[in-house]
């Protein structure tokens, strides 16, 4: 293989290294990850690379490198990612009010209803949720994270919130049989 300086012009030292690279790039990222989603990074990883294309090594083997650097870090990211979605959801089970609850499993079964109808709303109501409640934020700042109003956030968070309390009302009871929230609750926005 030639020496990425070499080249041309960027478009053909990217080809080279794409050409290069790409076999063995999507084994390691099928290695590491579903090989349904190998492709998807893969590209990714290229778009990363074209657009910091100035910042690779000279030499084919370290720009390989690099790039297989690229797909780690965005595999990582797409990990925490996921992490961070799941960790959303034990929070909300863990904030849930006990004052209804009188046992351990009565507990277990309530957090279970919640996590069962968190997992059933829209990601636009379980983004306007975790605002909310989890970031503690105000309308015009959560608002500002969506890139919204604050008068179109509090009506996706009221929709959110109203999703939510019909979810747990109409999912079946958990095993303990009791209703899978407060029937007080239910009526608070």
């Amino acid at each position: 293989m030639s020496h990425l300086s070499r080249a041309p012009d960027w478009a053909d030292a990217f080809r080279s290294l794409y050409e290069f690279s790409y076999a063995d790039l999507l084994k390691f990222v099928q290695r590491r990850t579903q090989t349904a989603n190998a492709e998807d990074v893969v590209a990714e990883a290229f778009l990363v690379v074209w657009r910091r294309f100035s910042e690779a090594p000279a030499d084919e083997k370290d720009a390989r490198a690099w790039v297989f650097g690229i797909a780690r870090n965005l595999m990582l990211n797409a990990r925490r990612g996921e992490q961070r979605h799941q960790a959303l959801g034990v929070r909300l089970a863990e904030t849930t009010p006990n004052f209804y609850i009188d046992s351990h499993d009565d507990l277990v079964s309530s957090r279970i209803d919640l996590s069962r109808a968190w997992a059933l709303l829209s990601e636009v109501h379980q983004e306007a949720l975790g605002l909310a409640v989890f970031e503690d934020l105000a309308a015009p700042q959560a608002a500002k994270v969506l890139g919204i109003s604050p008068v179109a956030f509090r009506l996706r968070l009221t929709r959110a919130r109203r999703a939510l309390r019909l979810l747990l009302h109409h999912l079946p009871r958990n095993a303990s049989g009791i209703p899978a929230a407060s029937p007080e609750k239910a009526s608070t926005p």
